[in-house]
This record gives structure tokens, C-alpha cells and sequence, in this order.
């Protein structure tokens, strides 16, 4: 698993052009070790993720957050609750294959779909039932927060597959979430199929990379 530290400004490119990171093969399921050598669209993409604004806009969602009695969070005190938030999900995912991402007061989970989903498919595997749960009992104990989820894929099978298969994907995820006690006013989904990249999708190693789906978990400072 990648113990990712918490990354801000030049810090976050640096990473991002070259990452050791620690995967699991989708074809022989062993675990092992690539440089992740980033396209150049990759570090847009990731800091695309923590300035740009929630699926929907955030007025919409935290306004209908605050209604129905999500709470918001100001000043010091986000800070505060985000660093405890993401202390505990570190915590519980630990050696699972989900990557945790720090910017800021933004947490950006990442988690491989060869260890999500079988292959073309938006069922979860029941192996990662638990793992899910431990994520979704921690984002309900955080109730102020607001959370993205979105899908993606590698180019393989174009667009018309998989755009529904990123979308599919991503209301899978939140859809688990919110029967695990995550109230669904806080998620919202989208599917970008093979849009957002990570990595090269000339090697399998890097098509498996761009195959995740990624929860965003975001304050809600928005007081109503």
C-alpha cells in the first residue's frame, strides 16, 4: 500500500512525476513495486480534484446539506476535525490498496479496481465488503463533510462501454456507503471513464492504475 503523506503545492507535482508505489498485479493478484511515472496531464488532474468545486456546485449541495441537518465546521476547527478524520481512515485502511491523498482540509481516497470490481462489472466484491465498511463507518462518524465519488477506466473498450461503467462504478460505491449509514445527502457521484489518467496507458501496469474509483471527502464550512 502507498503511505501517502500529506502533500501541498510543488510538493504535490513532485509526487505525482515520480511516485514509488506499491500495487497489485490484476493478473497474477501479487503484489509489486512501479515507478509511476506521470503523464503530463496528471498533476492537473490531481489538483484539479482539491480546487475544483463539488459535483454539482457547492452551493447547491451544502445548502441542501445544512437542510437537512448536515452540520458545518469554520475556522481552526476544520483543520482539527479533517487531521482526526484522516488519522482514522489511514488507520483502518492500512494495507487494503486504497491510497489516501492530503491537500489541504480535502482527503482524495483511491481505490484499484482490480480489487473493487471483477472485470467489466459494477458489482463490488464481496472480499472488499469490509474494507468499505470500515471507510463508510468512518465517514458517517465525520458528519460534517461532503463527498464525491467518482469512477474512472483505462481507454480499453471505448467510450460507450465505458462511460456507463464509470458512472455504474462510482453509484456502486456511494450506493454501499450510504446503506452502511452515510447519509446520501452528503454524496454525490459522476463517472469520467478514461478522462482523468494517472498514469501510462501504454503498459498494463498503468491501465490498471487509471482503472480506481476515488472518494473525495470535503468540509462542509458552509454555515446556511
Amino acid at each position: 500500500m502507498i503511505k501517502s503523506k500529506r502533500i501541498t503545492g510543488a510538493a504535490l507535482a513532485a509526487a505525482l512525476l515520480a511516485t514509488t508505489a506499491c500495487v497489485t498485479n490484476p493478473e497474477t493478484g501479487e503484489r509489486e513495486f512501479q515507478t509511476r511515472t506521470a503523464i503530463g496531464a496528471a498533476v492537473g488532474v490531481v489538483a484539479g480534484y482539491f480546487g475544483g468545486d463539488l459535483i454539482g456546485g457547492r452551493r447547491d449541495r451544502t445548502e441542501k446539506a445544512v437542510g437537512a441537518g448536515v452540520g458545518a465546521i469554520a475556522g481552526a476547527a476544520i483543520g482539527q476535525y479533517m487531521d482526526r478524520q484522516e488519522r482514522e481512515l489511514r488507520r483502518k485502511t492500512e494495507g487494503t490498496g486504497i491510497v489516501i491523498e492530503r491537500q489541504g482540509d480535502e482527503l482524495l481516497l483511491s481505490m484499484p479496481a482490480g480489487i473493487t470490481f471483477p472485470i467489466n462489472s459494477a458489482d463490488i466484491q464481496p472480499q472488499f465488503y469490509g474494507t468499505l465498511d470500515e471507510v463508510a463507518q468512518t465517514l458517517a462518524a465525520y458528519p460534517s463533510t461532503l463527498i464525491d465519488v467518482y469512477g474512472h477506466t483505462d481507454p480499453s473498450g471505448g467510450d460507450r462501454i465505458n462511460v456507463p461503467l464509470s458512472q455504474n462504478r462510482a453509484q456502486s460505491v456511494a450506493g454501499y456507503l450510504a446503506r452502511q449509514g452515510v447519509n446520501p445527502v452528503r454524496i454525490a457521484t459522476q463517472g469520467f471513464a478514461s478522462s482523468r489518467p494517472i498514469a501510462d496507458n501504454g503498459t498494463e501496469v498503468g491501465r490498471a492504475q487509471n482503472r480506481r474509483v476515488e472518494i473525495r471527502v470535503v468540509p462542509n464550512t458552509d454555515q446556511g
